[in-house]
């Protein structure tokens, strides 16, 4: 293959949400991978019990962990999905949205909301 006959790169998404709707979050990655798009998402649900984070001293240190990277995810979207059933946006996704609005980046929402954040 040479470079004039690679494929262009398909648009990458974020997902930003909640876990508490994970299934809504696989929902959304299964959707947007089959519109041929390259989904980055929350990949760990502190809800559910791990050894990873069984303990509260590693759970408050994977959590600001994940939410840094999730920004860096935002980083490297062409645009963010906003999983929110119901209308609901917590605290953490309306954070991801204003980073994402700060560097220009197309926002998209599952659902609609009054505000949209």
């Amino acid at each position: 293959m040479t470079a004039d006959t690679i494929p262009p790169r398909p648009p990458i998404v974020v997902l930003c949400g909640s876990t508490r709707f994970w299934d809504a979050l696989a929902e959304a990655a299964l959707c947007e991978t089959a519109a041929g798009r390259i989904v980055l998402a929350p990949c760990c649900d502190l809800k559910q019990p791990h050894p990873l984070w069984s303990n509260p001293a590693s759970a408050d240190r994977l959590k600001r962990l994940l939410d840094d990277l999730h920004l860096r995810k935002i980083d490297l979207a062409d645009d963010v999905l906003i999983v929110n059933p119901g209308g609901y946006i917590g605290d953490s996704t309306r954070r991801e949205i204003a980073y994402a609005r700060s560097l220009g980046k197309p926002i998209r929402y599952t659902h609609p909301t009054p505000d949209h954040a």
